[in-house]
């Protein structure tokens, strides 16, 4: 049996992804509670960019990466509506700091 890099991909894909959404979760609720859901831009710029980088890139590898980097941008999208719900409920804390709490 040969082992090489090309047996490895599933692994580097997948520990990517998981990677880049746990990344995510915390980059949503600083984002929440600093500056609210008006910070949505940044997650649909960074999609945008990550979907035409995957387009572009030569590199599967690096091309599936930008693809779950985008997707993972849009869904942040979502969770930064959802996170002031949960600020709402009470389970997350809400920024005394901040003047906008739309």
């Amino acid at each position: 049996m040969d082992v090489t890099l090309a047996s490895f991909e599933g692994i580097l894909i997948g520990l990517a992804t998981f990677l880049i959404i746990g990344i995510f979760h915390p980059i949503v609720i600083k984002l929440e509670y600093y500056f609210g859901v008006c910070s949505w831009w940044l997650f649909l710029t960074a999609g945008i960019g990550g979907a035409i980088g995957s387009v572009l890139v030569g590199n599967h590898i690096v091309s599936i990466c930008l693809g779950v980097f985008a997707f993972s941008s849009f869904w942040g999208i979502h969770e930064l509506f959802e996170q002031r719900e949960r600020v709402r409920k009470g389970w997350f804390p809400s920024n005394p700091k901040r003047q906008n709490k739309k």
